[in-house]
């Protein structure tokens, strides 16, 4: 019989008819949940093609239950847990979510680097505090604790049978912290600082072409609070949820930023040039003239879309920050000096980028629920954004916002946006959040419903019960379906999906189980059941030979 190949174009995908005219090939392509460069190998054939037709995927059932659950053709085995010693001095931070693993040979992708950032921490379980306990006098160093657990672990990873391990003591292993000193990538201070202290909320985030590790500062706030403005132009400081800066006085200008961080040798900085807001992602597109794209989406109820493009080669300071109008499909430049209105409203660039927020609503910025994660189709080139919820305007189950950019160049001002899918009880997920494309195109998505909202009866998310990790097939007889296969245990969330650059391992981090905990002798979960009987956030590595099949499946551009 003859082994016919197939063109992307003679195939139909969840997302539509994929013509030879849309297919790309980038050069670079590199974000929030995957390392999707080889998926540019061997053309489509009818074995590929009547292999994917058979594969069963045999979606679980929504569970409550406390436990890490997974679908028939996958297993796991945590390679990191908090509080584990990465050497002799230093051990992993608490709430692990963006992941990622860089080799160290492109031939031999078992051996590596992985980046794990750690977002916020629990202080019952981190520095024995209750918040809310009027007799407990809250000390330094318990703020200190606090401080080291947050920011992002490089530990040395390799596997052996068939498991990833730990490299224990490598050099490479190392913490970035709320203490680490860390370099402004901009020309004008930011409160007097060149070297600002720390980084912390650190969510998602992404890689660079250079291979670096891109980590973003969120929920920035929580810790230092906010300088607000009242109509007449005066200020005050908003405190924080965390109090931090009730004994270290940080300007809460010096975070919410996108950080980068050099795995070799451990040096700092953080792109001023793009901006500063909510951080969910950081996801890196390379034009072929070594320019750079970064989207990025602020992760609160009516914030934007941004991207940044870069003017200069392989750049993250040289460049024009845009904010997305979705409802006329045009990116609007947060440029002070081509723009009337920032320049009546403010004083330069750098209080234009560190006020983003204010700024992107001068100029009519589209107000979103939500912007989380960021993924490029590498098939089609699409841009995909996940909007989690906005519970005051009703939004609760969310949505994921297709981006086409026109004529398919990243670097385009103009674009039109529609919604590819929502959340809900007919698609049968709710509160989007991470997303990562496999080396076949098959879409990866994670869920984040809170804790203070899963199985409650008075909120609309009792029949999803915990979160869970889907996927949506590319092709085949489940093409476009919403399948999950994996339950995340009580009160956590899954984060941080990455494959391994040959497709066989997923690692993903297991965020906050049993955060719904006020006494450590009654968690909420007991979730990774480790000897110390309290939850801990971990990092697991998903194997099996589903992933191993749905990873087969590799296309060709086409001339």
């Amino acid at each position: 019989m003859e082994n016919k190949k197939y063109s992307r174009k003679e195939f139909v995908s969840f997302l539509g008819k994929v013509g030879l005219g849309v297919a790309i090939s980038p050069s670079f392509l590199m974000s929030c949940g995957s390392n999707n460069s080889a998926i540019i190998s061997e053309a489509l054939s009818t074995d590929d093609i009547n292999k994917l037709k058979k594969l069963v995927l045999e979606g679980l059932v929504s569970s409550d239950k406390d436990d890490l659950l997974l679908t028939k053709g996958l297993d796991y085995h945590t390679l990191i847990k908090w509080n584990d010693k990465i050497s002799d001095t230093d051990t992993f931070g608490f709430n692990c979510d963006f992941t990622c693993f860089i080799p160290f040979d492109d031939k031999y992708p078992e051996d590596g680097l992985l980046w794990v950032n750690h977002e916020y921490v629990h202080p019952l379980f981190v520095s024995n505090y209750a918040f809310g306990n009027p007799n407990q006098e809250r000390t330094i160093e318990q703020v200190d604790k606090e401080m080291y657990n947050v920011g992002g672990s490089i530990v040395r990873i390799r596997q052996e049978n068939g498991k990833w391990k730990i490299v224990h003591n490598d050099p490479h292993n190392r913490r970035i912290t709320a203490k680490t000193p860390i370099h402004l990538n901009w020309d004008t201070p930011i409160k007097e600082k060149t070297t600002v202290i720390g980084t912390h909320s650190n969510c998602s985030g992404g890689i660079t072409p250079w291979k670096t590790f891109l980590t973003c500062e969120e929920n920035y706030d929580q810790f230092y609070g906010e300088t607000e403005r009242l109509n007449d132009g005066s200020t005050y400081h908003r405190p924080s949820a965390f109090g931090w800066e009730n004994f270290y006085k940080y300007p809460p200008e010096h975070y919410g930023w996108v950080v980068e961080i050099d795995p070799k040798n451990g040096a700092v900085q953080k792109h001023v040039a793009l901006g500063r807001f909510a951080h969910e992602c950081c996801t890196l597109f390379q034009l072929k003239d070594k320019r750079v794209v970064a989207y990025s989406g602020d992760d609160s109820n009516d914030q934007h879309l941004y991207k940044f493009v870069s003017s200069k080669p392989n750049s993250l300071k040289e460049g024009t920050l845009y904010v997305a109008d979705t409802n006329n499909g045009k990116w609007i430049a947060l440029d002070w000096a081509n723009q009337p209105l920032l320049k009546k409203a403010f004083e330069n660039q750098t209080e234009v980028l560190i006020r983003a927020r204010e700024a992107a609503k001068l100029l009519g910025a589209t107000e979103l629920n939500r912007p989380e994660d960021i993924e490029i189709d590498p098939i089609t080139g699409s841009v995909f954004v996940s909007l989690t919820n906005n519970k005051p305007k009703g939004d609760f189950h969310g949505s994921i916002l297709k981006i086409e950019e026109e004529n398919n160049e990243h670097d385009s001002l103009n674009f039109s946006a529609s919604v590819y899918m929502a959340g809900g009880g007919e698609n049968g997920f709710s509160c989007p959040d991470n997303l990562a494309f496999d080396l076949s195109g098959n879409l990866w998505m994670t869920t984040d419903m809170s804790g203070s909202v899963m199985n409650k009866e008075e909120w609309p998310y009792m029949a999803f019960k915990n979160n869970s990790l889907f996927v949506i097939p590319r092709i085949g007889k489940d093409a476009g379906k919403v399948i999950r296969v994996a339950n995340a245990p009580r009160d956590a969330e899954f984060t941080g999906p990455w494959f391994s650059p040959d497709g066989k391992t997923l690692f993903l981090s297991v965020q906050h189980p049993g955060e719904q905990t006020i006494d450590l002798k009654n968690p909420t979960s007991l979730w990774p059941f480790d000897k110390d009987n309290i939850p801990k956030p971990s990092v697991v590595a998903i194997t099996g030979d589903l992933i191993e099949k749905m990873n087969n499946l590799h296309v060709i551009e086409k001339p």
